[in-house]
């Protein structure tokens, strides 16, 4: 025996003597994963993942620093009279974190008659009934200290009133995440139990394996202080995709302990430490595999894939640790239980079925060839959206305000420019009437806009000065009838960036629409960025696991098959998908799944290098494997779709969709394209490998 081996023998034979001290400890330590969970903040704003050296980014802190402004909102106010409007202000200016409240009055008394304002100046805050107001607040974006002023305003307005902006869309997010949030692992933990139930031989165990994979999200989530903050995709994927993904270690020891207790009859703490080496030794090389896809995304410039990545890394690191050490110790502790509760497992034998692939190989390789390359074509051809806006309800508050000022005033973004404070009026004038003719553009209105107008400079309050001029920076508000995200916006932006920098080589354009346009940009160079260091650092491990040059080159060619069709097949029913969705997938799938193929291949290999000829190796390793796989897919298929199904948010649906799908077509792609491949190759595949050892039978 091995050294390794016997290390690991040692390590089983630890844990079953100490399975007491093991749950004792397992139960303690839930104390601060659960405080630490509590503790940790959750961003609920995609931008601020931007890389920091961006203008627009730069540009937010500059509005922060500068102007003391930091969240910017517009209010839309129906039905109200003027003297009502003007009290509402005032009571806005008392909101917590409310800088300036700017509307007409905040260009002129309320005395003189909004007729002495320009006409698109008074076009830009009025519409018959219908008044806009702008409220800045001096706090960022999507602090919580905003997203509770924008909970005040929303308060103080009342049902008349609509609340528009970044904050607000962060505010409604929030609130529907955390109804949701919940509800999501519930859904997830009642599914994958339902599965278990049905598909393992046991009642018990089961549940069992979801109390030591829940142990391990909670220390995960817990873990999570010491990064300060978290994403809500993060947050509401993480408890998910960690229970889909770590399923399959439990299942692998609960079948690997049921073949020990038949090899050492009666002697069932010798069995399970034999089953924990076993365990060990085979989930290494796949939970290594999966770790390595999720650290891919941490290569992102757009930082939440190094959010994603590293708590989804950390998730298959203490799904590991609690299966070796967890698990065994409660098995152990309700054994008596687990007898009583066994039951035949529907799943039958499948060697018939594994004999039928193996005679027809060539059907298989044709149906791989046949559907490659229009599913790769589909899959560069799916579109992507990028307005976090079109993830909520049509009936959540920001989404109904954004309507209203589209209706009312032709408004679906207020871009906002930081030029020099001291350009000329001349310029900054001449700049403005350029911008004005930008195609989309309502109005440009900035402090030298006012000056020389029908309103005298002296009139013109210092609050008012104090927004849109600063000692280094003057702010402008663009008004845009564009939506974010779209091709129109972001060609207006383009143009207008051409003459901001006409005019001010340092000017900026900030905002969420530029913000946005920075993500697409961003995100597109991620995506390969992502997938080529996903795919080679998969490959390499698994040369490495497997000690071959060509099993690498086969495995992930399967998984790689599966995930083109699962994210080609939106294009075929004409479904958008959000941006972060190719770029997760795409790693998720393949760090994930897979472990379906080395489980197989794994085998495969083991029944060659004893003298088994290639097909009867094949027809083994599928016969075998097929159970695991069945299992581990239906599993992360239920606790996925589930939530897919149940969430309101469509970019957690999207994701809990493709991720649900993409674990039945990587199991459709392994059970059936895998062995073909095997077969096909089998002679490159002995000869450019370690550890075959293939002896030739005599004729």
């Amino acid at each position: 025996m091995k050294e390794g081996d016997e290390n690991m023998i040692k390590f089983g034979k630890w844990v079953v003597k100490h399975r007491v001290l093991i749950i004792i400890i397992a139960v303690l330590l839930l104390i601060p994963s659960v405080i630490g969970m509590v503790k940790t903040r959750i961003n609920y704003d995609m931008l601020t993942y931007l890389p920091e050296d961006m203008d627009t980014v730069k540009g937010q802190n500059i509005l922060l620093d500068d102007f003391g402004k930091g969240a910017f909102s517009l209010i839309v106010v129906e039905g109200m009279d003027e003297k009502d409007i003007a009290d509402l202000t005032k009571k806005l200016e008392d909101v917590k974190h409310v800088d300036t409240v700017m509307w007409y009055s905040s260009l002129a008394d309320i005395s003189i008659p909004m007729e002495m304002l320009p006409e698109k100046y008074y076009n830009a805050f009025n519409n018959g009934d219908t008044t806009m107001m702008a409220v800045f607040f001096d706090t960022s974006t999507s602090s919580d200290d905003t997203i509770q002023a924008i909970k005040d305003v929303r308060s103080v307005c009342g049902k008349d009133c609509f609340v528009t902006g970044m904050s607000a869309l962060v505010t409604d997010l929030k609130d529907l995440c955390e109804k949701e949030e919940a509800i999501y692992v519930g859904i997830a933990v009642a599914c994958c139990l339902v599965v278990m139930m049905i598909l393992l031989d046991s009642f018990v165990a089961p549940i069992l394996f979801l109390v030591s994979i829940g142990m391990a999200i909670l220390y995960n989530l817990g873990s999570n202080i010491f990064l300060g903050e978290i994403s809500y995709i993060t947050k509401a994927l993480a408890a998910v995709l960690q229970l889909a993904v770590t399923m399959d270690y439990s299942i692998f020891l609960w079948h690997s302990y049921n073949e020990q207790k038949e090899r050492y009859d009666g002697d069932k703490e010798r069995a399970m430490a034999h089953a924990v080496k076993a365990t060990f030794t085979s989930v290494i090389g796949s939970s290594i595999t999966t770790v390595a896809g999720f650290l891919a995304m941490c290569f992102m410039s757009f930082t939440l894939g190094v959010d994603l990545g590293i708590v989804m890394a950390k998730g298959v690191i203490f799904g590991v640790i609690g299966c070796v050490t967890i698990l065994p110790s409660l098995l152990l502790i309700f054994d008596k239980v687990l007898e009583k509760t066994k039951h035949r497992s529907i799943i039958p034998k499948m060697d018939k079925f594994a004999s039928g692939i193996v005679k027809i190989p060539a059907v298989f390789i044709v149906l791989f060839v046949i559907i490659i390359v229009p599913a790769i074509y589909c899959y560069n051809k799916t579109e992507v959206y990028y307005d976090m806006a079109s993830t909520l309800p049509d009936d959540i508050d920001y989404v109904i305000a954004t309507s209203k000022l589209d209706e009312k005033f032709d408004m679906s973004n207020v871009h906002m420019v930081l030029a020099d404070s001291n350009m000329e009026a001349k310029d900054a004038n001449a700049m403005m009437k350029e911008m004005e003719d930008v195609d989309g553009v309502n109005f440009a209105m900035g402090f030298n806009s006012l000056v020389g107008t029908a309103i005298p400079e002296e009139i013109i309050p210092d609050d008012l000065k104090s927004i849109l001029k600063g000692d280094k920076y003057q702010l402008i508000l663009v008004s845009s009838a564009y939506k974010t995200a779209t091709d129109e916006v972001n060609d207006q932006i383009d143009e207008l960036n051409d003459i901001i920098k006409k005019y001010d080589k340092n000017g900026m354009l900030i905002g969420e629409a530029p913000c946005t346009k920075d993500l697409i940009t961003v995100t597109d160079h991620d995506f390969q960025v992502v997938n080529i260091i996903s795919i080679a650092a998969i490959f390499l491990i698994i040369l490495i696991v497997l000690k071959s040059i060509s099993l690498p080159v086969i495995l992930v060619a399967v998984i790689q098959f599966a995930i083109f069709i699962n994210l080609g097949i939106p294009y075929i029913t004409g479904t958008t998908l959000p941006f972060i969705a190719p770029i997760c997938i795409s790693t998720i799938q393949l760090g994930s799944t897979v472990d379906y193929a080395i489980l197989m291949t794994t085998r495969y290999k083991r029944e060659r290098s004893r003298g088994a000829d290639r097909k009867a190796s094949v027809t083994t390793a599928l016969a075998t494997s097929i159970p695991s796989i069945l299992v581990s897919a239906l599993g992360f298929f239920a606790a996925t779709f589930g939530v897919a199904v149940y969430s309101e948010i469509d970019i957690i649906s999207s994701l809990c969709v493709l991720m649900a799908r993409g674990a039945l077509i990587s199991m459709a792609s392994v059970i059936l394209i895998l062995p073909s491949f095997l077969l096909v190759f089998d002679g490159l595949i002995t000869h450019t490998s370690m550890g075959f050892n293939v002896r030739k039978k005599k004729a």
